[in-house]
């Protein structure tokens, strides 16, 4: 049997930075959930379409899923055996998330046709963040209990964690 890893955590915490090293380290295949869900111009996927993609993503023998999306995690955290959560601090999450845009002004950033951007959505979500953490975290413990959960508070704990797979 694959691997299953799912990643959960604040904006700007580095999930899909995580994903993709862990994919390329392990040869795993990666789905950002963002990609599935957003359609050019920051549409929306119709919701049965999105739950369809991150189900047939999540049967797939081996993979790690990056995002939170919590109308999908009954699809994903049954089947995961490793459950990753980025707690960053607000603070850190909003100086990565406005240094990315800096980075990639201009650029098709989380999925094909969205162009970078923070708006005061983006801004609200990630300090509200605190509010949700728990319930999160109550959600993980529930629905994954056979897990490995790991919370990953600053860089040194992440990269602990990738050595630890090489």
């Amino acid at each position: 049997m694959g691997r299953r890893i799912a990643i959960f955590g604040n904006s700007g915490s580095g999930k899909s930075t995580l994903a993709r090293r862990i994919g390329a380290v392990l040869d795993l295949p990666v789905t950002h959930l963002d990609q599935l869900y957003w359609r050019p111009g920051w549409v929306p996927a119709p919701p049965d379409e999105f739950r369809s993609a991150v189900a047939a993503a999540a049967r797939t023998p081996s993979w790690v899923i990056d995002g939170n999306y919590s109308r999908t995690m009954d699809l994903r955290l049954p089947l995961a055996d490793t459950v990753l959560f980025l707690d960053a601090p607000r603070r850190v999450s909003l100086y990565r998330v406005l240094a990315r845009q800096v980075r990639e002004r201009g650029q098709d950033t989380q999925a094909p046709g969205c162009i970078s951007k923070v708006d005061a959505e983006l801004l609200s979500w990630i300090w509200g963040w605190p509010e949700r953490r728990t319930r999160l975290l109550d959600r993980i413990a529930e629905d994954a209990p056979s897990a490995r959960q790991v919370l990953l508070r600053t860089p040194r704990e992440v990269r602990a964690l990738l050595a630890d797979l090489h």
